[in-house]
């Protein structure tokens, strides 16, 4: 029915023309004859005469005055889209005075009509049309029906109609029997076609449950939009879902074009896979259906003419263009292509059949009365059948597929047959080979695991000489001031003992004055206060040699538990300063110790181990400031600890070189190192991350370029 909407301008532009070439003018209605006798409504479109008033603003008394009627010589007066008020001027003759003739005017969809009697001399009106509900209309039902209300033996009667929607005046007469067993056919006729809507609605939804093809979705979805056009068109939406609202009709109109316009195309893409086929076409659907949805909100905003005017014009467009879409894709040898487009051309003939019915071409019959809804019913079987061939098609599809996988698995078989004795030959050569490479593999994992042993035992020995270095440079100095005591303290002690022996050698029987003045001359030469002093002050550098030895002593029995590998409650600082004092003869003379210890809880860890990483960090920190291109009149190594819950921290910060954030990331990498060749292995920072991991801590770094590098150490304070 959309595109009768969209073809009814054309001949109505046609028959303008051709009424101006033959010269019709302005005439009198035809008198129509009335005959009791009739058995079926007689149509007498083309006795009447017609006069459209552009200003939709005169009077009955201002049209019987000026009106200036056309005669209509069409079998269905046919106004298209208009503003304009249509009048209706007919004149009908009753010799028997009947009050038993109808008029009916076959157009369910008018806003507004009003029939127009004598009685008394006078004109009286009678409403109809959409502005009036159905029960208060002078026949209930969707159509207009007025009573003939004759009162002389020639009448003339007046019909004014206005609309939103196409103005087609199909006119009838005929007894009420006859009207009424008109319209129960067609009742019965189009409750025929909403059956069978209904049941190719449930059939395929049925079927979309079942194999789950999106294809018989849309085809639901779309057969549902036809069953609901066909109702509003039909007139039965207005007293069924509209509640007798004009405005709200009009606009439902509007909608279920629109509806099944979007939805025959969205079919249309699915059905014929016109994404996968044609992907411009698909992309030119698509801008199709973006304007019938602008079509609709021209029609909310106000301009329900313009957007059935727009209307028209976009179906015809989409029609061509879905016919034209079926044909190039059946041209890619689809099948299923065949089935919709003759599906689509069946519709299509049946508009068209009803639209040459309503210019006067073909009669007004049963037929081409209700030729839209034959077509739309054949469309609705035939694209089923289209859908039920569908899966014929995915049936031979997957026969077909069968087949060839069958046939693809016996001559597998066959091959595998065929390669089995390759393939036993194969692998037993790929054994052997298998097997070489194992020993191969084993002999490499071996020569690694010893390799990586050197390398670990090459980095505790480049320890073991540091720390070797720090011990004997730090015992030398204390032993040195030890040994270049001894020396003045001996010959100290020699003069004390030769005084002590002229005292012992005095002889009481001689004189004793000349033995005590050779006493005091020795006394006065050797400065007898000066070698006391000297000697206190000998012991004393003495005892404090013997002290920093014993203090270095001490800080190598605490650091010396490398082999340790039981777990045992540390203090944390002890085993920080016993490290700083083995490596004091490695620090640079700018280099200031900065210690910020906290008060830590014993912590339970291989007290070897950590020392282990105490020495790498502190090493590292001191070659990073030697390493230093400008260095500063002051560096400093700030060494930090504090508790944090049941964790205890450990910062060692220097102002050294610092690192990029590309070697950041490498530093706790095996082997890497930043060290020239021979400097290191590369192993250090390495070993320190497993010891930390084992003892389930962590190590962080902060660093910047030229600024120096902080490495926190986390440890619990119970190793679990």
């Amino acid at each position: 029915m959309q595109y009768l909407n969209s073809l009814k301008q054309l001949p109505q532009l046609f028959c303008l023309v051709m009424l101006f070439l033959l010269g019709f003018g302005p005439a009198n209605a035809q008198l129509i004859q009335l005959n009791s006798a009739a058995t079926a409504p007689i149509n007498i479109s083309d006795q009447v005469s017609t006069y459209e008033d552009s200003s939709g603003n005169l009077s009955l008394e201002e049209i019987i005055k000026n009106g200036k009627f056309v005669a209509n010589h069409h079998k269905i007066a046919n106004f298209g889209l208009t503003k304009s008020t249509i009048w209706i001027k007919f004149n009908v003759a009753d010799i028997q005075n009947s009050t038993d003739f109808f008029l009916q005017l076959k157009s369910p969809n008018l806003d507004k009509v009003a029939f127009y009697y004598q009685e008394h001399g006078q004109y009286k009106e009678i409403k109809s049309g959409n502005e009036v509900s159905i029960h208060h209309r002078d026949v209930v039902h969707q159509d207009p029906i007025f009573r003939l209300r004759t009162s002389t033996d020639t009448t003339t009667y007046y019909l004014k109609v206005s609309s939103s929607s196409p103005v087609t005046l199909p006119l009838f007469i005929g007894s009420y029997t006859s009207i009424m067993e008109g319209l129960s056919l067609e009742s019965n006729v189009f409750s025929l076609y909403i059956g069978l809507i209904i049941t190719m609605f449930l059939y395929n939804i049925f079927i979309y449950f079942t194999v789950r093809d999106r294809s018989y979705l849309f085809y639901v979805v779309y057969i549902f939009s036809v069953g609901f056009t066909q109702l509003s068109l039909q007139g039965y939406a207005f007293s069924l879902l509209w509640g007798d609202n004009l405005n709200l009709n009009n606009q439902g109109l509007i909608f279920s074009i629109v509806f099944v316009g979007i939805t025959s195309i969205l079919f249309t893409k699915e059905f014929l896979h016109v994404k996968y086929f044609y992907p411009k076409v698909n992309r030119y659907l698509n801008i199709l259906i973006l304007f019938y949805l602008l079509c609709f909100a021209i029609s909310l905003a106000g301009y329900p003419v313009e957007a059935q005017m727009a209307l028209q014009l976009l179906t015809i467009i989409a029609s061509i263009s879905v016919i034209v879409t079926g044909i190039l894709i059946y041209r890619k040898k689809y099948r299923p292509a065949l089935y919709f487009t003759i599906s689509w051309s069946c519709f299509l003939i049946g508009v068209i059949i009803f639209i040459m019915k309503d210019i006067g071409v073909l009669s007004y019959t049963f037929l081409t009365n209700n030729a839209i809804l034959i077509g739309s019913g054949l469309e609705a079987v035939l694209l089923s059948f289209a859908l039920a061939d569908k899966i014929n098609i995915f049936k031979k599809e997957k026969e077909e597929s069968q087949s060839e996988a069958l046939r693809i698995l016996t001559e597998n078989e066959k091959l595998v047959r065929e390669q089995n004795v390759l393939l036993e030959i194969k692998v037993k050569e790929r054994t052997e080979a298998l097997e070489n490479i194992n020993t191969s593999l084993n002999d490499a994992l071996s020569n690694l695991k010893e390799t990586q042993s050197q390398l670990v035992d090459s980095e505790k020995m480049a320890s073991l000489g540091q720390l070797t270095a720090g011990i004997a440079h730090e015992i030398n100095n204390p032993i040195n001031f030890v040994t270049s005591n001894i020396k003045p303290l001996q010959m100290d002690i020699d003069d004390l003992n030769q005084l002590i022996d002229m005292y012992e050698n005095v002889d009481p029987t001689q004189d004793l004055n000349p033995q005590l003045s050779e006493i005091e001359n020795f006394k006065r030469s050797i400065d007898l206060d000066f070698v006391r002093e000297e000697i206190k002050s000998l012991l004393s550098g003495i005892g404090e040699g013997a002290t920093r030895t014993a203090e270095i002593i001490r800080s190598l029995k605490n650091f010396s538990r490398l082999d340790e590998n039981d777990t045992k409650p540390v203090d944390l600082n002890e085993g920080l300063d016993s490290t700083l004092v083995l490596l004091r003869s490695t620090f640079p003379g700018n280099l200031q110790i900065v210690k910020s210890y906290g008060t830590l809880p014993k912590v339970e860890c291989m007290p070897g181990k950590i020392n282990q990483v105490f020495m790498n960090l502190i090493s590292n920190a001191i070659q990073a400031i030697k390493g230093k291109e400008v260095s500063n009149t002051e560096e400093q190594l700030s060494i930090s600890t504090w508790q944090e819950g049941e964790e205890v921290k450990i910062s060692i910060k220097d102002s050294g070189s610092g690192m990029t954030e590309e070697v950041k990331q490498k530093i706790f990498e095996p082997f890497f190192t930043t060290k020239d060749v021979g400097e290191g292995t590369g192993l250090g920072l390495s070993i320190v991350f497993r010891i930390i991991e084992n003892h389930r801590g962590h190590i962080d770094v902060v660093t910047k370029v030229n600024q120096g590098t902080e490495f926190i150490i986390t440890l619990p304070v119970i190793s679990r």
